[in-house]
Order: C-alpha cells, then sequence, then structure tokens
C-alpha cells in the first residue's frame, strides 16, 4: 500500500466488504474485541447495512480506508450517546487495521478522521474508548491522538476461559 489511503465513510452498500474486515479483526485479535466471530458470522448482511447509516445527524459512523485496488484496509466507528445527560459524549469502537496495511500511518489517519467528525459534531465533548491491556502498538497510537487513560476494567471480556483486562481512554475534543 505506498499511497496515502482513501478515507471515507462507509455506507450500506459497503456492508459486505466491512463485514469481511470485522470478520477477520474478530478471528486474529479475539481479545481486542468485544464481539465475537461466531456471534457476527451469523448475523444477515442487511444488519451490517444499518450500522452503517448516512444521515448527517445519525448517532454512529463509521470510517473506512481503502487502498489501491479499492480495498478497504481499515476501519473505525464512532458511536454518540444519544440520551439527554450523556450526549456530550461518543466513543470510538471497531478500530482495525488489516496487516497488510500496518506500520504505514493507517490506523492515525483513521483515529484522526473519526476525531475531526467528533469535533464536527455539535455538542460533542469527549470521545472515550476501550483497548485491552499489554496492547502497548494501540495505546500508544491513541496516546499519540492525545488520549489520556482514566481507568482499567480488570476481566472485561473472556477469551478461550482467560480473562483480558480493558484499558479505559477518553480524549477532550474542545480542550
Amino acid at each position: 500500500m505506498p499511497q496515502k489511503p482513501e478515507l471515507r465513510r462507509l455506507a450500506p452498500a459497503d456492508a459486505a466488504a466491512h463485514r469481511a474486515l470485522m470478520l477477520q479483526a474478530y478471528e486474529q485479535h479475539p481479545d481486542a474485541f468485544t464481539s465475537s466471530t461466531s456471534e457476527r458470522e451469523r448475523l444477515p448482511l442487511s444488519w451490517w447495512a444499518e450500522r452503517l447509516p448516512t444521515g448527517d445527524d445519525a448517532s454512529s459512523v463509521v470510517v473506512g480506508a481503502f487502498d489501491d485496488d479499492g480495498q478497504l484496509v481499515g476501519a473505525a466507528g464512532l458511536s454518540i450517546e444519544e440520551r439527554i445527560k450523556s450526549r456530550h459524549k461518543a466513543t470510538l469502537f471497531g478500530m482495525y487495521v488489516a496487516p497488510a496495511a500496518r506500520a504505514q500511518g493507517v490506523g492515525r489517519l483513521l483515529v484522526d478522521d473519526v476525531l475531526s467528525l467528533a469535533r464536527a459534531r455539535s455538542g460533542l465533548r469527549v470521545v472515550q474508548l476501550t483497548v485491552t491491556q499489554g496492547n502497548d502498538a494501540a495505546q500508544a497510537l491513541y496516546e499519540r491522538c492525545g488520549f489520556r487513560v482514566f481507568g482499567e476494567e480488570p476481566m472485561a471480556v473472556c477469551v478461550d476461559g482467560r480473562f483480558y483486562a480493558k484499558v479505559h481512554m477518553w480524549c477532550e475534543l474542545r480542550g
């Protein structure tokens, strides 16, 4: 992937590519995601399409990174809280870069783009995320993008009988 990838918001037409990428993510890194391959692979394509709304006021947005051949090689989402008392918060979710596209700045581009989308949303002040404890590369990326640790959740996910902690991070958008 020699050139800078094309970043764009995913739409329902991208559902099959997004599904394939995320199933790869769940399979290769089961401790990094709350969702599992077995749970998600049996969901119909329509479920995946519904998670890619196109309206400007959608409560979630997923950004994709495409290589020179038009293949989806990375994705990251932003989910905006809808409850009145927490509408100032959003969550970065589903961050994944395919192995062939790693170490080329794709992750940074995705996180920066998601943060730009968050800053453009009226009233949003904070983006939060979780990262599996011990995933030092991902945590370092988030820190370079302005996220700070605010806690740790022990036993956050269980994969094959083994528990993994999640590090909670946040980024103030208008600080």
